[in-house]
């Protein structure tokens, strides 16, 4: 009976642009009292909490691009008895195709150059999986650019015919030339040149949640360094799988793939 009526002293809320696949949503969580962890598990994984005052913690939730719609548990846990469980609902969301014409070497690269994007996929998914313990942001998250951002995320791609990956990111019209600023605090793990990506930075926001930006024309960063909100990481540019100049970003967040646009309605200014 006392673990029933502490779990009914848990108080959640939901910030939401959508509760849909590829969105952001974060939980606001209220305890009757003081703890110092919270373990918070959805879609299988654990999410990473931060505390916000004595009694109250926040879980940036990321549903994945490709979650099915229905109910999903997520586990709230605070220790000594004190636990809740809130049915999220993930309501169907429809993705557009977009069909796009670019070199043919980037839809079908030659046998040569297959080992390199197996070695740069591995790359890029050992970086996801390991994430500063700490939250290395403290102020909203900002626009990295301020032309308008093309919410193509979510597309199912079709290139030269041919039906490929959907795309994962959000497409800034900016032209070629334009500084990137860092939307967030963290820390440079990745600013290289990769196939499909061209020149690209990756920032770990920490707590499991990370930017990337593709296609630059030139990267004013480096592996390792710590960046503040706001701060040059390069210049947008056309390199990589593209049409013409714009910024690709990305975001994950405890490996799921959401839309960048979400990450600002929620955690934004």
């Amino acid at each position: 009976m006392l673990a029933l009526a502490l779990s009914a002293a848990i108080e959640v809320t939901l910030q939401a642009r959508a509760v849909a696949p590829g969105e952001l949503v974060v939980l606001t969580i209220a305890l009757p009292e003081h703890r110092d962890r919270l373990s918070v598990r959805a879609f299988d994984r654990a999410v990473q909490p931060f505390p916000i005052d004595e009694r109250t913690w926040r879980a940036p939730i990321g549903i994945d691009l490709d979650a099915a719609p229905g109910t999903y548990r997520v586990a709230i846990d605070a220790g000594a008895g004190l636990t809740r469980a809130y049915p999220l609902v993930v309501r169907p969301k429809q993705f557009r195709i977009r069909r796009l014409t670019v070199d043919e070497a980037f839809v079908t690269p030659p046998p040569a150059l297959e080992e390199r994007i197996a070695r740069e996929a591995a790359l890029l998914a050992s970086i996801w999986g390991h994430s500063a313990s700490e939250r290395l942001w403290t102020e909203p998250f900002i626009r990295p650019v301020q032309e308008p951002a093309n919410s193509a995320f979510g597309s199912r791609s079709v290139f030269n015919g041919k039906p490929r990956n959907p795309h994962t990111g959000a497409d800034f019209l900016s032209p070629s030339g334009t500084p990137i600023h860092a939307p967030n605090a963290g820390t440079v793990v990745l600013a290289r040149d990769l196939y499909f990506s061209g020149n690209t930075v990756v920032i770990d926001h920490g707590l499991g949640m990370f930017s990337l930006f593709a296609h630059l024309s030139s990267v004013a960063v480096h592996e390792g360094d710590r960046i503040g909100r706001n701060d040059v990481l390069g210049l947008v540019g056309a390199t990589g799988r593209v049409t013409g100049p714009h910024l690709h970003w990305a975001v994950r967040t405890g490996g799921a793939r959401v839309d960048p646009l979400s990450l600002l309605a929620v955690l934004g200014p």
